[in-house]
């Protein structure tokens, strides 16, 4: 079996930004969000919640019947984690070469570009 270049599932990733929009949400919201784009089970929202709770991505606090979630580590943190683990992995820890893959992107508008380029001009030597 290979492992995934991210220690999060896809469902586990698309779970995690929908709590991380909403700030705090029940697994009848997520499962809500996620039914706009397909078809999902409550239960399999509802053990996807319960595996980022045991993995430490999310907490949660009883209300009612219903649990509440929200996010344990913020998107930031997980981002950086995945970025790194991309480099390591793809660009053989070569962040030039991840920057470069991206800036060649077709998909890049000329707005993109310029925005790019000065984040770039701003960082110090």
């Amino acid at each position: 079996m290979r492992k995934s270049l991210t220690p999060l599932g896809e469902t586990e990733m698309e779970v995690l930004n929908h709590v991380w929009e909403l700030g705090e949400a029940s697994v009848a919201e997520v499962r809500e969000r996620i039914l706009e784009n397909r078809n999902v089970a409550y239960t399999t929202v509802m053990t996807v919640m319960k595996n980022l709770s045991d993995k430490k991505y999310l907490k949660y606090r009883k209300e009612g019947l219903s649990y509440i979630y929200s996010a344990a580590i913020q998107p930031e943190d997980v981002r950086y984690n995945l970025v790194d683990r991309l480099v390591d992995k793809v660009f053989h820890g070569s962040p030039k070469d991840l920057v470069q893959a991206l800036v060649e992107n077709e998909k890049l508008s000329a707005k993109e570009r310029s925005e790019i380029k000065k984040m770039i001009d701003k960082l110090k030597d």
